[in-house]
C-alpha cells in the first residue's frame, strides 16, 4: 500500500476516535437539567391601593370580586386614589363606574358615581341605551329576589275578549333586562350581620334600548307585566347558541381583551323577537286555544265605504222572494234597493 493512503488512512482512524471520546464525555458529563428557581418578586414599598380585578367598563355596578387593595409604590400614589387605611369597601359596592378602568389599575375617587349622587343613573346606563320604569307587584317581582344588577325576562299576561270566553296567554316579549333600580334603591340593603334584606317594591326600573322602551310603555297598557329572574349561565349558553348558529360574529381579533369586550357587550343586550307564549289551553282543558272570534262585532258593525269584504262576513240583509219547485220552496236574495 502507498505510504501517502496509509497515513491518510491513519489520520481519519485518530479523527474519528478523538471525536467519539469526545461525545462520550459530553453525554457522561451533562447532567439532567434542573429548574432554576424563580426569584422572589421584589417586595413593593407603599400603601395598598384599591385597584379593578378586570377591566371595568362605563356603566358597571361594582360587586365585592371588582376590587381589592394592592401594595404600590409610595412615589406613584396620588390622593384620589382610595387606600386601605380609610377606606369602606361597604360604600363603594353599588356605584357605578363613570370612566373606564383597565384590569390591575388603582381606582380613583372621579371614576365612580355613588348612588344618590347627581348623574347616577345616567352613569349607570351604558351608551345608546335608556332607563324605564316599570310597575309590579310582589306577585309578578319575584317576591323581592331581584336586586340591582340582576338580569330579568318580561312576561305580558293579557286577556283576548271575543264572542265567547277570552283567550287567556302569557308571552316573553323581552329577555336580558338589566335591573339598574328597585324602587329608589340602586343597591342591596344590608342588616347588621351584612346579610341581604329581601324588600318588596313597587317599582323596577330596567334598562332597554330606545325601541324596547317604546314596546315597554305599549305593553303595560295591554296587560300585566310580570318579571322572570334570569340565571346566570343563561347569557352565557344563549351567546355560544348565537355564535354557533351564525347570528353573532365576534371578528377575527387577536386580542384577548377585545374579545372579552365584545362578548361581555354581547351577553348584557336586552333581546326581542323569537319569543315564547303559553295560553289557557295548556294550563287547563276548559281554557281556549285560539283568538275567539268576534263575529257578532262584525255583523252589528257599520260598514266602511271602500273597505275590503271579509270572506266569513254574512250577507247584507235585504229584500228576499221565495220561489217554489214544486213541494221544494226556497228564498232567494233580490238585490236592489228596498
Amino acid at each position: 500500500m502507498d505510504s501517502r493512503k496509509l497515513i491518510l488512512l491513519v489520520g481519519a482512524l485518530m479523527v474519528a476516535a478523538i471525536t467519539a471520546f469526545a461525545a462520550r464525555s459530553m453525554l457522561a458529563g451533562s447532567a439532567a437539567p434542573q429548574a432554576a428557581a424563580m426569584p422572589a418578586p421584589a417586595k413593593v414599598d407603599g400603601p395598598e391601593v384599591l385597584v379593578a380585578t378586570r377591566a371595568l367598563p362605563v356603566g358597571t355596578i361594582l360587586d365585592a370580586s371588582a376590587l381589592k387593595f394592592q401594595p404600590w409604590p409610595k412615589e406613584l400614589v396620588e390622593n384620589a386614589y382610595y387606600l386601605r387605611t380609610g377606606t369602606d369597601m361597604g360604600k363603594l359596592i353599588g356605584t357605578v363606574v363613570r370612566l373606564p378602568i383597565t384590569a390591575g389599575q388603582p381606582v380613583t375617587q372621579g371614576q365612580l358615581v355613588k348612588p344618590g349622587d347627581r348623574g347616577f343613573l345616567a352613569a349607570a346606563l351604558g351608551p345608546g341605551m335608556r332607563a324605564v320604569t316599570v310597575p309590579v307587584s310582589t306577585q309578578t317581582s319575584v317576591a323581592g329576589f331581584v336586586f340591582p344588577g340582576d338580569h330579568i325576562d318580561l312576561i305580558l299576561t293579557q286577556s283576548v275578549e271575543g264572542d265567547g270566553p277570552p283567550l287567556r296567554a302569557s308571552e316573553t316579549v323581552m329577555r336580558n333586562l338589566r335591573v339598574l333600580a328597585t324602587d329608589q334603591r340602586t343597591t342591596d340593603q344590608k342588616d347588621d350581620q351584612g346579610n341581604t334584606v329581601v324588600q318588596t317594591f313597587s317599582t323596577i326600573t330596567v334598562e332597554a334600548t330606545p325601541k324596547l322602551a317604546e314596546q315597554i310603555a305599549v305593553a303595560q297598557t295591554i296587560g300585566t307585566l310580570s318579571l322572570s329572574l334570569r340565571s346566570l349561565a343563561d347569557n352565557a349558553s344563549e351567546l355560544d347558541r348565537a355564535i354557533a348558529s351564525g347570528n353573532v360574529n365576534i371578528g377575527d381579533s387577536k386580542d384577548a381583551r377585545t374579545e372579552e369586550a365584545v362578548l361581555d357587550r354581547l351577553a348584557n343586550t336586552p333581546q326581542t323577537g323569537n319569543t315564547t307564549y303559553a295560553v289557557g289551553a295548556d294550563v287547563s282543558r276548559f281554557q281556549r286555544r285560539t283568538v275567539p272570534a268576534r263575529d257578532s262585532q262584525i255583523r252589528n258593525s257599520p260598514a266602511i265605504p271602500g273597505a275590503p269584504v271579509a270572506a266569513n262576513m254574512p250577507a247584507p240583509a235585504g229584500p228576499k222572494v221565495r220561489v217554489a219547485r214544486g213541494n221544494a220552496v226556497t228564498e232567494v236574495a233580490v238585490a236592489g234597493k228596498n
